[in-house]
């Protein structure tokens, strides 16, 4: 799976970018957060990605920040989600507004999102309510999770895509990362995580 993807902006528009990456264009879908996130054309972007597997085609899906992706697959969950309609609500809201609307019950902001109607905001709100916490950025106890840095959330994004808990991945990452020696390169980061999860 791809976990996330470093290269120049060929193009973009506002539910699409293509990178370069070393000469290959990945075309990721995007909300409009992202979209408007992102540099302009010929500069570098670094995006999370969610790899979305289909019997007919390969997606992926491109945020600048974890926890949009964090919420993006959050919502796959739902009956009657998939990631089309995932990612046109969050172009329809912001991430943080989305999980604040889920937990509060606010079933009127829900609804005036594109492509969610009624029973589906019922369903939101009922199988996501409670299972929002763990989300980086949306801890209502603490604020803010603090971050380790960008190849550090590189890392945890990608052993979470390749079906570890997040607890486990970020402790996991978070032992790792103490040894300066690998901290700044994805790779050597990854496989020190790799180790410390098993």
């Amino acid at each position: 799976m791809i976990a996330y993807l470093r290269g120049l902006i060929f193009s973009k528009s506002p539910n699409t970018v293509v990178l370069d990456c070393n000469g290959v264009g990945y075309e990721l879908a995007i909300s409009v957060a992202t979209f408007t996130d992102l540099a302009q054309e010929g500069r570098e972007a670094r995006l999370h990605v969610h790899t979305h597997v289909r019997e007919d085609a390969l997606v992926l899906f491109g945020f600048s920040e974890l926890a949009e992706k964090l919420v993006f697959e959050k919502l796959l969950t739902i009956s009657g989600i998939g990631p089309k309609l995932a990612i046109t609500v969050l172009s329809g809201i912001s991430a943080d507004r989305l999980v604040g609307a889920i937990r509060s019950g606010d079933h009127a902001t829900l609804t005036k999102i594109p492509g969610i109607g009624k029973k589906t905001a019922e369903r939101v709100v009922l199988e996501l309510k409670d299972k929002l916490d763990g989300l980086t950025g949306f801890s209502p106890a603490s604020g803010a999770a603090p971050s380790l840095g960008a190849v550090a959330d590189d890392v945890l994004s990608a052993l979470v895509n390749l079906g570890y808990p997040r607890p486990v991945a970020q402790k996991a990452v978070e032992s790792a990362a103490k040894d300066s020696s690998v901290a700044g390169e994805f790779e050597q980061l990854f496989r020190a995580a790799m180790s410390a999860v098993r």
